[in-house]
């Protein structure tokens, strides 16, 4: 698999069924699927939202959906297919939400893991979080389920140069 091959692209509403499995199969397994085709094409169409997918040609091979808020954005979602992943896809697709969020002057970028997520350490590593707690049953998971971290950037920390992807115009 070639990482040179990849190219990023703002999610589109045709697209909102293929994110929505991808989120189901590799995101939401076993807690539930929250993340249905309506509600990933509400985000899409969210005006403070932005999906960002990653396409090898044609075929989506990851994801991420990030709402923006005023001084706040959270990562709600972000998967990468397994034969596409440890390619660098998901740490570029988040450096580019975090350099978009931090130039539209947001302070902070919130996120949460699975702490059965055992790439989550790499993760925020590699995207220069800071981990600021380990968190029982966030979100919608059953009560004393699984922990998960949860993970801040802040504006000022560096982060690697990369040019960034050229856009489809619309």
């Amino acid at each position: 698999m070639n990482a040179k091959n990849i190219t990023l692209r703002p999610g589109r509403p045709a697209d909102a069924a293929k994110i929505a499995a991808m989120s189901r199969d590799l995101i939401e397994t076993g807690l539930g699927w929250s993340w249905g085709p309506d509600r990933v094409a509400r985000s899409i169409a969210n005006k403070d939202t932005f999906t960002l997918l990653a396409c090898d040609r044609d075929r989506v091979v990851a994801f991420a959906i990030m709402y923006f808020g005023d001084e706040h954005a959270h990562l709600n979602l972000l998967a990468v297919r397994p034969s596409h992943q440890r390619l660098g896809i998901g740490r570029r697709m988040v450096e580019w939400l975090t350099e978009s969020a931090f130039a539209a002057g947001i302070a902070t970028i919130h996120l949460e893991l699975r702490a059965a997520n055992y790439n989550r350490a790499h993760l925020l590593q590699v995207a220069r979080l800071q981990r600021v707690g380990l968190h029982p049953g966030l979100l919608s998971w059953p009560r004393n389920g699984p922990a998960h971290d949860a993970g801040v950037a802040q504006a000022g920390h560096s982060l690697p140069a990369w040019p960034a992807p050229k856009l489809p115009k619309s």
